[in-house]
């Protein structure tokens, strides 16, 4: 019996060989024997095996299918961009399909080739800083009206790719209002990665759900009417709430990010029970760093005694992950709208680079922070992980506690002046 890699799974050399289920956003390690046999299953031809029990394993979990994931391609075949115009000789009839670009390939799959270490596996890509919206904590502060070009997208895309990664979060400003997003919604099929959508969720219409290339929307819902409409307008909860209902009957998954203010402290509990009822993937929660246009609203700022204890709330894997013995972002970078790329997006100013350099050499420019190297001696270190580095810096100090983290896990610690 002949097997097949699943079009929804696709190799990834990281720091050990691995396959990644794009749709249900698993990575699996595998050792070199198991590795070399799924390389054979990714083949046209598929690949035959007597270990029963790892067929049936793959099986179950979808990597491995009996059924071809594409059909073989008779007749004359014409290609044009990103369209292939087949005629095949039991219809005799032309058909138009749409396929990704490893499909369209000779080898149908993008090439393994072993990535940096630590390897870049989730990247946020601020394709505009254009909003609709002007929330009272976005970390953006003045926009600057800036966007990344089609070109520059793709190319980002595709050396991500060659680079093994997993995750592209697609964010803005409010990326929907990108000027070809169109465009680029027809050239996201082309990558073997999971892409995550960042929206207000304010124009995401049925129309738009429907065309929609992308794996996973998140949604940002801030509190209950009241208490999110304090940050984001009059109108805007029920629009979100909306949008998370519509995009689940598309059939998307749907996760949501919520940030604590003093607004919504009442909520988290009828909040938890709203997004579970409603079949949410994930729930982040967090509390908003004093940047951007946040620093200019002091009503909206909370202290780490006051905010930390929340950040107990939420589900999920979230969007990223790191390893034992490294502090957050260990496989993250982001990309901004003007072309410079960071460790994330509060590091804007201090930037790796331009991604005209290649995301490669950015990514080489970042170096990775040791959970030894924080002023952090508590037993939770390693759940934490040292909170966000960059709030630990407003804080006092960038290798020192993040009070808010702190708190959540009810470490005695001292508040900043």
């Amino acid at each position: 019996m002949e097997y097949f890699l699943t079009k929804e799974s696709v190799l990834k050399w990281l720091e050990t060989p691995s396959v990644y289920h794009i749709k249900k956003d698993e990575l699996y390690e595998l050792d070199n024997k198991a590795f070399e046999f799924l390389k054979k299953c990714s083949s046209e031809n598929g690949c035959i095996s007597e270990d029963k029990k790892f067929i049936d394993y793959c099986t179950k979990e979808g990597i491995l299918t009996k059924e071809p994931p594409y059909n073989k391609l008779r007749g004359t075949e014409i290609q044009n961009s990103n369209k292939v115009i087949a005629r095949t000789t039991e219809t005799k009839q032309s058909q138009t399909h749409r396929l990704p670009r490893f499909a369209r390939n000779d080898n149908r799959r993008p090439h393994v080739i072993k990535s940096p270490v630590p390897s870049l596996r989730y990247l946020e890509l601020q394709i505009t800083d254009r909003c609709n919206l002007g929330c009272g904590h976005c970390y953006i502060g003045q926009r600057k009206d800036k966007e990344l070009s089609l070109s520059q997208i793709r190319k980002v895309l595709g050396e991500f790719e060659e680079m093994q990664g997993l995750r592209v979060l697609i964010t803005g400003g409010e990326p929907l209002l990108h000027s070809r997003f169109e465009k680029i919604n027809e050239m996201l099929p082309q990558f073997c990665i999971r892409k995550i959508l960042f929206t207000n969720g304010l124009l995401l219409s049925k129309k738009t759900l429907k065309n929609l290339n992308v794996d996973e929307i998140q949604i940002s819902i801030d509190g209950l009417e009241k208490a999110h409409e304090s940050l984001r307008g009059k109108g805007t909860f029920k629009k979100a709430i909306e949008a998370v209902k519509s995009a689940i009957d598309t059939g998307f998954e749907v996760s949501i990010s919520t940030m604590v203010h003093p607004e919504n402290l009442g909520d988290f509990d009828k909040m938890e029970a709203l997004f579970k009822g409603l079949g949410i993937k994930d729930w982040t929660v967090d509390v908003p760093c004093i940047s951007g246009r946040l620093e200019k609203n002091a009503e909206f700022h909370i202290s780490p005694e006051k905010g930390g204890k929340y950040l107990g709330y939420g589900y999920g894997e979230g969007l990223h992950s790191g390893a034992s013995g490294f502090a957050c972002g260990l496989h993250l970078m982001s990309v901004m709208a003007d072309g410079r790329a960071a460790k994330c997006t509060f590091y804007a100013d201090r930037d790796a680079g331009n991604i005209k350099d290649g995301l490669r050499k950015c990514w080489q420019r970042i170096k990775p922070i040791k959970l030894s190297e924080l002023k952090c001696d508590c037993e939770h270190i390693e759940v934490c992980r040292g909170g966000c580095r960059y709030r630990a810096e407003l804080l006092g100090d960038s290798m020192g506690k993040d009070l808010y983290r702190c708190a959540l896990y009810n470490h005695p610690f001292n508040s900043p002046p």
